[in-house]
């Protein structure tokens, strides 16, 4: 397996995985709030097979998302970065933070690491996120990382379908921000 990479933003690293994450990952995984949009609360073994499969994300496809730690006191915070599962409308870019780390812009300065490395790394003219039609925090942060919402699409997971808004940002739109900043 290719070592997954490791990204720094000023108060953040995106790093690869490890077993010390999954206290984090469950509680983020049973917290109702958080999950509200993401298929709802999980229960421990779900939160494991979870993290299984954060990690064979990276296997399998050469990219996923990374543990989000926060520089200041080395806790985990969440999980960001790139996802392309059978079935995806195409890569994307998704985020999930504990609540408590909720407001302080760590969702978007993540998001914005993932997005670039997307386009540095990766041969797509696109990158979008799966925002669910009433996740107002997400669609802001898709807004701040210059995505722009698109057509609605029907995810099926678990059996169940789910209407989500295909937030995007093109890699030329993406080279004119670049350029601006």
């Amino acid at each position: 397996m290719n070592a997954i990479p490791r990204l720094e933003t000023e108060r953040l690293i995106l790093r690869g995985w490890e077993e010390r994450d999954f206290e984090a990952l469950a509680a983020i995984h049973s917290d109702p709030e958080v999950m509200t949009f993401l298929g709802g609360v999980q229960e421990r073994g779900d939160a494991w097979r979870a993290l299984s499969g954060l990690v064979g994300h990276w296997v399998l496809r050469g990219y996923g998302k990374w543990a989000v730690e926060r520089k200041s006191d080395g806790v985990t915070m969440g999980r960001v970065g790139l996802i392309n599962p059978e079935g995806w409308p195409g890569m994307e870019v998704g985020w999930t933070l504990g609540k408590q780390y909720w407001g302080q812009g760590y969702a978007t300065e993540a998001a914005q690491a993932a997005l670039n490395y997307g386009f540095l790394t990766q041969p797509v003219d696109r990158l979008i996120s799966c925002i669910d039609p009433d996740n107002l925090a997400s669609q802001a942060v898709a807004k701040r990382i210059g995505e722009a919402k698109g057509e609605r699409v029907n995810l099926r997971i678990g059996g169940k379908d789910h209407p989500v808004d295909l937030w995007g940002i093109t890699r030329a739109a993406w080279r004119k921000r670049q350029a601006a900043a």
